[in-house]
């Protein structure tokens, strides 16, 4: 349950009830007096201690989800989101941006395979048909709550690493410690929905939207090292960049 927080309200304001504790609720979350993960209140509850009626606080409450501060979880309650990580359109790992915006990142292989790379995937890494490819895939969390559906498939030869590495560090971290550089990439960033294989993992709704990145990347002599289709909630992450006019 959730702790009980003070919320003041003006019963002769023409301000309808509802939007007076949305308001309110906004605040103490955004001056941090209820903090990301937290809990709040059973609609119930709150209801009851501030005499209003379910509706009322159902509907305040709702503001805010759509809203993106709080989620709604079956069988857990309704929590605080924690804020949402913004990444600048750089050559960086997920794994190092987490990191370095004092998140906590957390990852699970879901897949660590080798196969035979087809007509299509040896043109995207530059090597022959029949060559061995490296198929990774992982679900990234920061500070416990799933974020990003990762995949990655790599020549073989180019990296020698384990699950259990990948579950500790980022993948261009373990690229780094065997002297293979990621230098320049191709990327694309698009949208999609979730559907229910990935929604489950993610902890979101089917039809939930997602923000899509593909991309290639080149070491410094120019060679494919990997390519990969990365799926985040559109609710706890987003791409910035710095425009200049021309």
């Amino acid at each position: 349950m959730g702790m009980a927080h003070t919320f003041s309200l003006d019963r002769h304001s023409p301000i309808p009830l509802y939007f007076q504790l949305s308001q309110e609720l906004e605040r103490a979350i955004r001056e941090g007096e209820i903090k990301p993960g937290e809990h709040i209140e059973a609609e119930v509850d709150l209801a009851a201690r501030l005499g209003l009626s379910r509706p009322t606080v159902r509907q305040a409450i709702q503001d805010l989800v759509n809203k993106g501060l709080l989620v709604r979880r079956r069988g857990v309650g309704t929590q605080v989101v924690h804020s949402q990580m913004r990444r600048g359109v750089e050559l960086t790992s997920l794994f190092d941006d987490l990191s370095e915006a004092q998140h906590t990142p957390s990852t699970v292989v879901l897949s660590f395979t080798t196969k035979r790379a087809d007509a299509r995937m040896a043109e995207a890494l530059r090597i022959k048909e029949g060559d061995r490819v490296l198929h990774l895939r992982r679900l990234r969390s920061m500070n416990g709550d799933p974020l990003a559906i990762m995949r990655n498939w790599i020549p073989a030869d180019l990296l020698d690493t384990t699950k259990e590495e990948l579950e500790e560090t980022g993948l261009y971290e373990a690229m780094r410690r065997q002297g293979l550089h990621v230098r320049v990439a191709n990327q694309k960033i698009g949208a999609a929905i979730a559907g229910a294989a990935d929604a489950k993992l993610l902890e979101i709704r089917p039809g939930s939207p997602l923000l899509v990145m593909e991309r290639t990347a080149f070491d410094d002599t120019g060679r494919v090292v990997e390519t990969s289709s990365h799926k985040y909630r559109a609710d706890l992450y987003s791409f910035e960049t710095s425009l200049v006019a021309r």
